[in-house]
């Protein structure tokens, strides 16, 4: 889906903690099964997949070598502490829209993490043609909301009952959305492309 834009990997100083963000690939394959794993399985209810298994984190890499999907881990030292992936398709009537899906540990959370990841989606999103960014959550993860609501993105939908935990117990899911293309037409008219 793209090429390396944004020079990665690269060291940002994040807080007390410096923070790598580079592109996933195949060898990160243990290493997200264990991030994955450590995530409150409430934080999983928005993802497509349950990414806690090992076939669905092998799916997840096939989609990256096809270019279907691409992922920015944010590792401290040699641990990921958080990533953002946008998810597109090239064949559909949607293929100027990306879905965008951002996960962040439990003990990087409150650190602007979440928010610097998707920033780095924005950059992504545009250098690969992309117009809009949607983004899906269960109403109750009120930080993940904030969070999005301060970068632009809008409610566009309410999927009640939508998904269901592994104590079949249902969830609705939000679906918020943001046109990248529009806002960074704006920062530019107004001189602040470095923004992206």
């Amino acid at each position: 889906m793209t090429d390396n834009i944004r020079g990665y990997p690269r060291i940002c100083d994040h807080g007390a903690d410096r923070i790598t963000l580079r592109f996933m690939s195949g060898m990160d394959e243990a290493e997200i099964l264990r991030f994955a794993r450590s995530l409150p399985a409430t934080d999983l209810l928005f993802l497509r997949r349950d990414i806690t298994h090992p076939k669905v984190v092998a799916a997840w890499l096939r989609d990256i070598e096809d270019g279907t999907i691409v992922t920015v881990l944010a590792l401290r030292e040699k641990q990921i502490v958080g990533c953002a992936a946008i998810v597109t398709d090239a064949l559909s009537w949607s293929r100027h829209v990306g879905e965008l899906r951002v996960l962040v540990s439990p003990e990087m959370r409150g650190t602007g993490l979440g928010r610097a990841l998707t920033q780095e989606a924005f950059a992504l999103a545009l250098a690969n043609g992309l117009e809009r960014l949607t983004a899906q959550m269960t109403p109750d993860q009120q930080g993940a909301l904030s969070m999005f609501s301060s970068l632009g993105f809008r409610p566009e939908a309410l999927l009640r009952d939508h998904v269901k935990d592994r104590d079949g117990v249902t969830h609705d899911i939000v679906i918020v959305a943001h046109d990248v293309a529009k806002s960074a037409a704006n920062h530019d008219a107004l001189g602040l492309a470095e923004a992206f």
